[in-house]
């Protein structure tokens, strides 16, 4: 059942009996229900945890503007108040981002990061537009080619996310896809768990060895055999397993 957090301006639904210790962000058009077999599976404990449906998907209306996602974090920010902190963040491919940022933002809040999926690094070079809309592009800037032309050719030539998003999100999109997180991944002070889908295409393996590769020793890569992007719904247990490690590995010591 849907909840609202910060004030009302998120959406997301909570697990487990205590104060939520764990926050999980899904990916790009997807939505908390990512997460269920992660947090709440059918056999098995529920986790305490909250997973958001983040602005401009699942319930939550969109931002007021193109936001990046430093701006996702700091909205995402407030909810942890609500938490027992420091708490373990959950970032599937877009959440991802924003939880890198989270954890940059406010490292004494975050104790830990489980991340799969994530774009953060660029492995590989942009392929360039196709050469029709670039030409297109540079004649609209002299006025000779309409607006009404070029979201055509937008819709066309564009990648299959930025055709289905519509309005301030696909702006989002657009500024989201083009932000670079090295600085921001030398401000995350928290352990780092990449639990990687070995064929995942939208962020390759290779973006997990270079990020683990940056952060040094507290970094570590789990490459899930034969699993693509879809972690969260195609192999929850390791995501779980993983939080389940980060959770333990951040309480206290017990008292004799």
């Amino acid at each position: 059942m849907l909840g609202s957090f910060a004030e009302g301006r998120l959406l997301g639904e909570r697990a487990g009996t205590a104060a939520p210790s764990v926050l999980a962000l899904h990916g790009w058009a997807r939505t908390h229900r990512d997460f269920a077999r992660v947090l709440a599976p059918s056999e098995g404990e529920a986790l305490d945890s909250i997973a958001l449906d983040l602005p401009g998907f699942g319930a939550a209306p969109p931002p007021p503007e193109a936001w990046g996602s430093r701006q996702y974090a700091e909205l995402v920010a407030e909810v942890l108040d609500e938490m027992a902190t420091p708490i373990v963040v959950l970032g599937h491919s877009f959440g991802g981002r924003v939880g890198v940022e989270l954890a940059a933002l406010r490292p004494e809040l975050v104790g830990g990061l489980v991340l799969t999926g994530v774009p953060l690094l660029r492995t590989r070079r942009p392929p360039r537009p196709a050469l029709g809309f670039r030409v297109a592009r540079r004649l609209a800037g002299f006025g000779l080619v309409s607006a009404a032309k070029m979201e055509e050719l937008r819709h066309r030539f564009g990648s299959a996310d930025y055709r289905a998003a519509e309005g301030v999100v696909r702006d989002v999109l657009v500024k989201v896809v083009n932000e670079r997180y090295e600085a921001t991944l030398g401000a995350v002070r928290c352990p780092v768990d990449l639990v990687w889908g070995e064929l995942d295409e939208v962020a390759p393996v290779g973006v997990a060895s270079s990020v683990a590769d940056r952060l040094g020793a507290q970094a570590r890569v789990t490459v899930l055999a034969g699993v693509g992007h879809m972690v969260p719904l195609v192999a929850p247990e390791a995501l779980r397993s993983a939080v389940l490690d980060r959770l333990a590995a951040g309480q206290p010591p017990s008292t004799p």
